[in-house]
């Protein structure tokens, strides 16, 4: 049984990629003290979690605690160890797509997940990570996001203007905390900038790993960066141009290549 667990869900765009790329370039170092269970360990639970945030059923949630309960059933023996669950999935899709205006499911996908992770392991301490940033910023990253990844023609102020309460993350804190019966930790990504690990380094002071294995570990190089708005502008005019998801992720896929040279 581990002796505390800490469920770092999320959120999008606020250095949760670099978190992941830490935990994962230093795992061999990290491995007597902490157990991982990274994003694509899960893919099966972070499938239902989108689809519990995009439509809010009573059978979808039943579907996330179920894959959340395979995630727990299929854990190795983990004495004295702290178990780290990051996956920014775990508060359900990235706002800004269509109707998804907040991350109001994530309250209720987190106590889920804290109940079924209670009664597995009654005295394992639960604690909840929660990454953020500045609401300005995320929105730009957030944006950048979905035009990369969909086909999004909406350029940056109309973004901004139609989704900016999904930027309120120290709210969506603040409502977690509220309604998830565990200690509920946070640090903004703005925060992290001088820290030697990055965004990772609070989470893992929530390990009290000892000090000489601190020093020991290393930052990879920064992870999904956003490029110049030029960058941006030319990918909202592939989505416009191209009309099949194949053509339109090849011409991005091409501009992202030559800005990157």
């Amino acid at each position: 049984m581990p002796r505390r667990i800490i469920l770092h869900a999320g959120f999008h765009k606020t250095g949760t990629s670099s978190i992941q790329a830490t935990l994962r370039e230093n795992r061999v170092a990290l491995k007597k003290h902490a157990a991982l269970r990274l994003r694509w360990h899960m893919q099966d639970l972070i499938s239902a979690t989108r689809g519990y945030s995009t439509w809010r059923d009573p059978l979808t949630l039943i579907k996330a605690q179920d894959r959340f309960e395979t995630v727990m059933n299929e854990l190795p023996g983990m004495p004295r160890r702290t178990l780290i669950i990051s996956a920014e999935e775990l508060s359900g899709h990235l706002p800004g797509r269509g109707d998804l205006d907040d991350y109001s499911a994530a309250p209720v996908l987190l106590y889920a997940f804290w109940e079924i992770m209670t009664k597995r392991y009654p005295e394992a301490e639960i604690l909840l990570y929660l990454s953020t940033r500045a609401p300005d910023a995320w929105l730009k990253s957030a944006h950048w996001e979905h035009v990369k990844a969909s086909n999004m023609t909406m350029d940056a102020d109309a973004f901004c203007d139609r989704y900016h309460a999904a930027a309120n993350l120290e709210g969506m804190v603040a409502d977690i905390a509220s309604r998830v019966p565990c200690p509920v930790h946070h640090k903004a990504l703005e925060d992290c900038r001088d820290l030697p690990l990055g965004p990772a380094d609070p989470l893992l002071d929530l390990c009290e790993l000892p000090l000489s294995l601190r020093a020991e570990l290393v930052a990879p190089p920064p992870a999904n960066m956003r490029l110049g708005d030029d960058v941006l502008d030319a990918m909202i005019e592939a989505n416009k141009n191209h009309k099949t998801p194949d053509a339109r992720k090849a011409a991005k896929a091409a501009i992202l290549a030559e800005a990157r040279q």
